[in-house]
């Protein structure tokens, strides 16, 4: 089993990040604010204007470690990173794959129906859960609904068919989200339905922050065990997009970051001045409310489940470690199809 590497977040305004010896230490006005031995440190994250020393880049690169930019709001600006050495024969297979009808459409199939089984083990605990009667009918008549959905993958014959079910279900899932929050928060936490790019609500712009975080993970996780980030088989192919990283990603939105983003809300973790409303109406998460979710995620990472596959407990920051080789066992013929991670 892999030991989890930690991820680093530097999200402080002109700091300096920097190699001491054999430790990165981090400064702030001159002034030493961090330091933590190199061989710690998986992935050094920097959010906005945050400056990186040459030395500290080549040594990440030399030890195989990965360097992650995104601005100030936790959007993706780019990533280094050293030579892929990842297995060619591989990445062959995943190619060859990816020109195989219907090997690309079972794999689909496994990604949407990861997607849409979570989602509905999250409706199903909220309904169970739910003080007021309407709340636990609308989530439960969601669940309903995605376990059509769930039967109509099953039986699709296509990727469009495959993309259209996962599409709805999500719609489905989203317009019964707002019954998860609280009634004591719902007024702070309104929510209008999913919006992106820019997100319009604090919810949005919350889901929006962890999926972003969530994403790198499932990048590093392909990378490690040698696939292609880039050549997708549920998302459309195109230049810069990593649609592999995508589809892994479908199965861990609802149990992972889903469930941290309604525990911040209805636990009242998260206020208005965590927020920042900006001129168009888009919502942000600001740096103060950036910090705790990044703390938040870090410890929702090192809680352990017991993976139903492999049953022995595995903590949630490994859960794309495992499923990625999972992915690619499947893809080298090893088993037969690929089984997503379902949360109980």
């Amino acid at each position: 089993m892999q030991q989890i590497q930690n991820t680093l977040y530097v999200m402080t305004p002109l700091s300096y990040v920097h190699l001491d010896n054999t430790t990165l230490r981090v400064d702030v006005d001159h002034e030493k604010r961090l330091q933590v031995p190199l061989h710690h440190v998986g992935t050094l994250v920097c959010f906005g204007d945050v400056m990186v020393s040459p030395a500290l880049m080549h040594r990440l690169a030399e030890e195989g470690k990965s360097l992650v930019l995104l601005d100030r709001f936790g959007r993706f600006k780019a990533r280094l990173e050293g030579p892929v050495s990842g297995n060619i024969l591989l990445r062959q297979a995943q190619h060859r794959g990816a020109g195989d009808v219907d090997v690309t459409r079972d794999l689909a199939r496994a990604c949407v129906a990861g997607k849409i089984r979570n989602g509905r083990t999250v409706l199903l605990r909220a309904a169970r859960e739910a003080k007021e009667a309407d709340d636990a009918k609308q989530l439960t008549g969601a669940a309903n609904h995605l376990a059509a959905s769930l039967r109509a993958a099953a039986e699709a014959s296509t990727i469009d068919a495959l993309r259209g079910i996962e599409g709805d279900a999500a719609r489905s899932y989203f317009s019964a989200f707002s019954y998860i929050v609280k009634p004591a928060m719902r007024e702070q936490f309104q929510w209008g339905g999913r919006t992106r790019r820019p997100p319009l609500d604090r919810v949005n712009a919350l889901l929006s922050f962890l999926y972003s975080m969530l994403m790198n993970d499932c990048r590093s996780a392909l990378e490690t065990v040698g696939l292609d980030p880039q050549l997708g088989f549920l998302h459309v192919v195109r230049p810069g997009r990593a649609a592999l990283a995508l589809d892994l990603q479908e199965e861990f939105r609802a149990p992972v970051c889903d469930r941290l983003a309604l525990t911040l809300v209805n636990r009242g973790q998260l206020s208005d001045g965590d927020f920042e409303v900006r001129e168009g109406g888009a919502v942000l998460l600001g740096d103060k409310g950036r910090r705790k979710v990044v703390a938040a995620w870090q410890e929702r990472k090192q809680e352990e489940i017991t993976h139903p596959l492999l049953e022995q407990k595995v903590p949630i920051g490994l859960l794309p470690f495992v499923q990625a080789r999972l992915m690619a066992r499947a893809i080298r013929g090893e088993t037969t199809g690929y089984l997503p991670y379902l949360s109980r």
